[in-house]
């Protein structure tokens, strides 16, 4: 009996009592009583016995003894003699051996099997089904050890498929019919037991036709052990004892001999089918058949069909997530696909969709007697996704400092020519929704990558011989092709692809620097409004598109739009957690390991990374050439905690508080050391020290970029000489500012012009002269404390007058009520003092003219300005 469960009502003389009922049942030989008795004493271990256990021995030696003239057991096991068991009479007493593993499985069956018979004797059908489950799982252990079935099994299920046929009957001439618990339990019963019969027709069928014959098959291959070599396979044994063991063949569930024809392929299909997902299923046995089969396989039909179970079975087996699935299946895989593809693409009878009519599949299906084309249950947009979903998982679990990644990026040029001759496919076949997951799945593996490595990607799917109506030698270029495969995209009507498709299509046009292009793209889409509603996964792809649009700007000199585009990534200091290449840790959050892994799933390949070392350094040289001359140009504390790039001037902050500063080391600082030269004057200096910045080398056209930045470094040197020392000067030479920044006086004279017209500067240029002329104004210290009173009270009537038309129920709109109409006199007194707010602010300037908006000599911006600007 089972060594972990023990029935109630199992000692030695029931025991002795069954072996007498099953001794005079019928005309078959006497069980083989238990050699090991137990008694009531603990149970004492198998392998040990202690010096107490004489009087236990002792009646084990009479058990044994008595036993020793038994005949041989019902189901066929080999009884042992004393020269085996001369290892268990040095341990044990005399007469005791040590049961092996498959006496003691059977034992327990036979356990079972008897609380059966007590439960069929009191009409329990509900002790039946629960011990026909026990049953059940003990012969899956026995298929998992690749042992056959012994004959008490099938004995026991001819036993009680008779048993089941007399109840029944009974149960519908009896008046009183069976509580509802036994008879659902009944009806279980029989449910198992006729899927068990079935599941086993040909074991059945052998026993009922010569059961000693099938016993004494089981008994040779027991005997015999059926050693298993390392392949999985068992020697096959024939049920006579005098015939030798041949050869080596698979031996299937229930030791019977695996038969690899194209008549019997669609029955080992369904076994392989039905035990796909089980524990303990080997899934490299599953594999080697399937693989078998695919050779004997002849016509298209049954090709198909078993590609379709063996490329499922390769993704089967490795069911973790944590990890990905080897090369060599991943390569398999990616072959059987590909033959699966060119059947279907080379015969229009048959076709592969995610949703048939139900049909047999025991039988061959031919476009004969299917009357037209034949419809087979499967996808292979699915395994295209598989595929290149675990050939992103097997990069983001490879050191991409390796070699080891570098030979596995090879791979994606084969993947490639997989994904576009599956578009060929459903070109030709006209398949809607799985041509664009596809076209979807060929523009991420080329969306983000420079021209040559599309033309290598695409000059390997020409060689191919990938007939596609999308492809580079039509198009013409590979902007073209994005540009072809984005357009399908938008009218194919599924939202997250065309969503995705947008996304991509900006990515490119800003990894050519075509800024402008991108930006009106970006900007008509829209998408920044519903971006945040959308799957992380285009979220991450929008983060990447928005930052490479920003690179853009900058590798194109227009730094304002620079710096604005990548100042929102950058204030939430979760850089690389955005764009999908880390995961930030914060100080006070604690993750799961579910989250911490669904993270580092999310995370992208090292070879789709955007650097962040050089973004930052283009996002803080930005910031810097927009912020130096804001800071130079005005004066007071107040006006200064305005900032536009709060990063930067946290950055600087702490640099200004540094005592002692060497020399730069880091990207950062280089810039701040910049930043300070710049502020002083010393545009060279600044010049110098950003054009050594050693990351640039990474930037497209880096001999561009640093040509570039010098330019503007000696522009916003000049704007900020202009702002600092126009105290100093009544008129300024442009000549001189030409000579010492460097520029032309063409240059000069514009960016002077533009800061007038612009209110900046309050100067004027006297192109006669070849000067600048600078009018000032200086407020006395009453006249700024009046002018800061003026706008706080402004602002505190402005506050007041939203708080209270909130509070009567209006919208908070000056002066409106809440159908939108003017209010009463409230409204307009609210208006009336708009007005004199507003004027108070614009006196300033009238007294003293556009000198009236510096202090002490300094241009100062108004705050509303600013404020602006920062948004």
């Amino acid at each position: 009996m089972s060594r972990f469960f023990r029935q109630a009502g199992d000692s030695d003389s029931e025991s002795e009592e069954s072996d007498d009922e099953l001794m005079s049942s019928g005309d078959e030989e006497a069980p083989q009583r238990p050699v090991i008795s137990t008694t009531a004493k603990p149970a004492m271990s198998r392998f040990l016995r202690t010096a107490d256990s004489d009087s236990s021995s002792s009646e084990s030696d009479e058990d044994s003894d008595s036993d020793s003239d038994a005949g041989p057991t019902r189901s066929g096991l080999p009884t042992h003699d004393d020269s085996e068991d001369e290892d268990g009479d040095d341990v044990d007493a005399p007469g005791a051996r040590i049961k092996s593993a498959t006496e003691r499985r059977l034992d327990e069956m036979k356990a079972t099997g008897k609380g059966m018979e007590n439960a069929l004797k009191i009409n329990d059908w509900v002790a039946i089904s629960n011990e026909f489950d026990k049953l059940v799982r003990l012969i899956q252990r026995q298929h998992n050890l690749s042992e056959p079935v012994p004959p008490f099994y099938v004995r026991t299920l001819v036993g009680l498929e008779s048993s089941l046929s007399i109840a029944v009957a009974k149960e519908k001439e009896a008046k009183k019919k069976m509580n509802a618990t036994n008879a659902k339990a009944l009806t279980a019963v029989k449910q198992k037991v006729k899927k068990a019969i079935k599941e086993y027709e040909q074991d059945v069928k052998r026993f009922q036709e010569d059961p000693e014959a099938f016993e004494r098959e089981y008994s040779v291959v027991i005997a015999h052990g059926a050693p298993t070599s390392a392949s999985g396979r068992r020697s096959n044994i024939t049920g006579s004892d005098n015939e030798t063991i041949d050869d080596f063949t698979t031996v299937g569930k229930g030791g019977k001999v695996l038969q690899f024809t194209s008549e019997g392929i669609f029955k080992n299909l369904q076994a392989v089918q039905e035990a796909r997902g089980k524990k303990n299923t080997d899934r490299a046995e599953q594999i080697r058949i399937l693989e078998k089969l695919l050779e004997v396989a002849i016509t298209p039909y049954q090709q198909i069909r078993v590609l379709l179970a063996l490329i499922s079975s390769r993704f089967d087996y490795n069911s973790s997530v944590a990890t990905h699935m080897p090369v060599e299946l991943w390569l398999s895989a990616q072959h059987e696909v590909d033959q699966l593809v060119s059947i279907v693409a080379s015969d229009s009878n048959y076709s592969i969709q995610e949703v048939t009519d139900d049909y047999d599949e025991l039988i061959e299906r031919t476009p004969i007697t299917e009357n037209g084309v034949v419809w087979i249950r499967g996808s292979i947009i699915s395994f295209i996704d598989r595929l290149d979903d675990e050939f992103t998982r097997s990069l983001q679990n490879i050191d991409p400092h390796g070699t080891e990644y570098v030979d596995r990026l090879k791979d994606e040029k084969v993947l490639y020519c997989t994904i576009c001759r599956a578009q060929a496919f459903y070109e030709k076949t006209r398949q809607g929704d799985p041509l664009g997951r596809v076209i979807m799945r060929r523009l991420e593996h080329i969306y983000s990558k420079p021209n040559t490595v599309v033309q290598a990607l695409e000059a390997g799917a020409e060689a191919s011989e990938i007939l596609s109506n999308m492809t580079l030698s039509i198009q013409g270029t590979s902007s073209a092709l994005i540009h072809a495969l984005c357009v399908y995209l938008y009218k194919a009507g599924n939202p997250l692809l065309r969503t995705r498709a947008m996304l991509s299509h900006i990515y490119h046009h800003a990894l050519h620097n075509d800024f402008h292009t991108a930006r009106d793209m970006l900007l008509m889409s829209h998408l920044q409004e519903s971006i945040h509603s959308a799957d992380v996964a285009t979220q991450i792809l929008y983060n990447r598109t928005v930052v490479q649009l920003g690179l853009c700007a900058f590798r194109s000199g227009l730094i304002k739009e620079a710096q604005a585009t990548l100042q929102d990534i950058f204030t939430t200091q979760r850089v690389k957690e955005l764009l999908a290449q880390g995961v930030h840790q914060q100080r006070f959050q604690i993750l799961t390991p579910e989250q911490e892994k669904a993270e580092k799933q999310r995370q992208l390949p090292f070879h789709m990374h955007i650097n962040t070392e050089l973004l930052e350094a283009a996002f803080l040289v930005s910031s810097m050439l927009v912020e130096i001359p804001l800071l130079a140009s005005i004066d007071s504390e107040e006006m200064k905690r305005k900032t536009i790039s709060k990063p930067f001037r946290r950055l600087l902050d702490f640099a200004d508080r540094q005592v002692f500063t060497g020399p730069p080391e880091s990207t950062r600082d280089h810039i701040m050391q910049a930043s300070k030269a710049l502020q002083d004057g010393e545009w060279e200096e600044c010049r110098d020290l950003i054009q050594s910045i050693k990351i640039w080398s990474l930037m497209p056209e880096a001999v561009a970029v640093k040509e570039m930045l010098a330019k503007r470094i000696q522009e916003q040197g000049l704007r900020t000489y202009l702002f600092t020392y126009a105290p100093h000067y009544s008129t300024l030479s442009i000549s001189l500012l030409s000579r010492t920044f460097s520029l032309p006086l063409r240059t000069v004279t514009s960016i002077v012009s533009k800061m007038i017209w612009t209110e900046e500067l309050s100067a004027s240029l006297d192109q006669s002269g070849g000067v600048v002329v600078f009018h000032r104004i200086e407020l006395s210290r009453t006249q700024q404390l009046a002018q800061i009173v003026a706008d706080k009270v402004a602002a505190m009537v402005d506050q007041s007058e939203k708080a209270l038309d909130i509070k009567m129920g209006g919208t908070g709109g000056w002066g409106e009520r809440g159908d939108g109409t003017k209010g009463d006199k409230r409204g307009e007194q609210t208006q009336e003092r708009r007005g004199r707010g507003e004027r108070t602010r614009g006196t300033r300037g009238a007294r003293g003219g556009r000198g009236a908006r510096f202090s002490q000599g300094l241009g100062n911006q108004m705050p509303g300005q600013i404020t602006q600007r920062a948004g």
